[in-house]
């Protein structure tokens, strides 16, 4: 793979120009002349065949490959410019981790000065990326996820909760469970079947209400909170905003076939970093005083 890579000299020159989208001001950063930026961005497009520049009126701007090189390379640069700076720093390395985007902000985010209080020695980056994930060619070293989609085989997976799900709201619309499936419904476009799945394993029939979806997760419970309506809440993600009476769970939560896990290129044991993060993550799930309940 190393030896498909393409030049760095022009890498380096296409990301300058396609984050300033002008060879001139790119040629100024790099101390080097407009004709050179030119022609290393020519010389990566003939390699790669295609085109990663639209040329008008003396005007450039990136294709939908130019953006999608643009983004890969913004990101590997700005790792490499990370870890020289640890290194530079004397720094341990840091354990990068990628997790679901709700659970992250709602969940991990608020709990991680515990883990880095007990665990000083272990530099903890978190990413926020859900669904499907390349481990290697993304650059981290575990992801925790929601056990939706299959991973490869090769994959090692360690389970740190079973999901449990059920309808929450804001505490002024309701307390009682036989009026909550009579308030607004509110839905997520990355899981649309959520109240369909909740009901069938409830064994209850929604009544039809009105309703809303919203593009995010994180944002249909950011709704409930703000009393539009009734949303399908997972456990984990709403334990903090039950305990505060943000939200309120008439009806409890159901297990509903899915876990959160960890998933590591080789098994979690052979990484002091990586088993530490596991114990702690278990522990805080077991804890319902912690942050997730069983």
């Amino acid at each position: 793979m190393i030896d498909r890579l393409p030049s760095p000299v022009a890498l380096r020159a296409f990301e300058a120009a396609a984050r300033h989208e002008h060879f001139g001001r790119a040629a100024a950063e790099l101390h080097v002349t407009h004709s050179a930026i030119s022609r290393q961005v020519r010389a990566l497009e003939e390699e790669l065949g295609v085109l990663l520049f639209e040329r008008r009126n003396r005007a450039v701007f990136l294709t939908d490959a130019g953006r999608r090189l643009f983004e890969t390379a913004r990101l590997a640069f700005r790792q490499v410019a990370e870890t020289a700076e640890e290194l530079r720093a004397g720094l341990p390395a840091p354990l990068v981790v990628s997790c679901e985007p709700t659970l992250t902000q709602r969940w991990l985010i608020p709990r991680i000065a515990t883990f880095s209080a007990r665990h000083p020695e272990i530099v903890v980056h978190i990413r926020a990326a859900g669904g499907p994930i390349h481990l290697e060619r993304e650059a981290v070293d575990c992801a925790i996820r929601r056990s939706d989609f299959e991973w490869p085989p090769d994959v090692h997976a360690e389970g740190i909760i079973e999901e449990r799900v059920g309808p929450v709201c804001a505490p002024a619309l309701t307390t009682k469970a036989s009026r909550l499936l009579r308030l607004p419904r509110i839905h997520s476009e990355t899981r649309l079947d959520a109240w369909d799945r909740w009901a069938a394993d409830a064994g209850l029939a929604l009544p039809i209400v009105p309703s809303q979806t919203f593009e995010h997760f994180y944002l249909s419970l950011a709704g409930a909170e703000a009393g539009l309506g009734v949303a399908i809440g997972p456990e984990p993600l709403v334990i903090d905003a039950l305990r505060q009476r943000r939200l309120v769970a008439p009806l409890g939560f159901r297990r509903n076939g899915f876990r959160y896990v960890m998933l590591s290129r080789a098994p979690v044991r052979l990484d002091v970093r990586k088993s530490k993060l596991l114990a702690w993550l278990r522990e805080q799930a077991d804890d319902p005083s912690r942050g997730i309940g069983p």
